[in-house]
């Protein structure tokens, strides 16, 4: 074969290879306590004779974790547990945790924001304790919007004669609780 030919054919491959172009994909997940997000990448190259193209698109979708029950980890507890000695002006240490079978925990996606109920066992060595859980101090509501610390509410005579809830728990919240609707703790028993 002539080297003019050769020579032609080599110009034609550089040209054929200029056209062509690979194309790679991947994914990768990150996960909040109240969202998690996947972003998917994808990088073109392409290749010519004399330069080197290479772009990237990262195209993030964001989903939002559902409204659930959530457990209550001795991490929550103590959190709690904290939150509302600090309502009452004691220490953790003046109450022996929470009650037993009367503490709720969940967090509701569409505000970003936790939620729990519960009742404060009182140590006996605490009398302050002990008068801080009686009558509306009986029951607890506590809200932590995410990023945020919990504050503590006094809801136990809430619905009693009439008294009204100080702050309004989502329908969903109160769903997942198994609580009359308007109220912000469990049904008196």
């Amino acid at each position: 074969m002539p080297l003019r030919r050769l020579l032609a054919l080599g110009f034609v491959g550089a040209i054929a290879l200029a056209g062509c172009s690979s194309s790679t994909s991947g994914s990768s997940t990150t996960t909040s306590p109240s969202t998690s997000t996947t972003t998917t990448s994808t990088t073109t190259t392409s290749t010519t004779p004399s330069t080197t193209t290479t772009s990237t698109t990262i195209a993030p979708t964001t989903t939002t974790l559902p409204t659930e029950n959530l457990p209550v980890t001795s991490s929550v507890a103590a959190q709690l547990l904290k939150a509302g000695a600090a309502l009452n002006g004691l220490q953790a240490s003046d109450y022996t945790g929470l009650a037993a079978g009367r503490t709720y925990y969940a967090f509701d996606s569409a505000t970003s924001t936790y939620w729990a109920g519960a009742a404060l066992d009182p140590s006996p060595s605490s009398q302050a304790a002990q008068v801080s859980v009686q009558d509306d101090g009986s029951y607890l509501l506590f809200i932590r919007p995410s990023g945020k610390s919990w504050k503590a509410e006094d809801v136990g005579l809430a619905g009693i004669e009439g008294s009204k809830c100080p702050t309004t728990v989502p329908s969903v919240i109160l769903a997942l609780f198994h609580w009359a609707a308007g109220m912000c703790r469990p049904s008196a028993s």
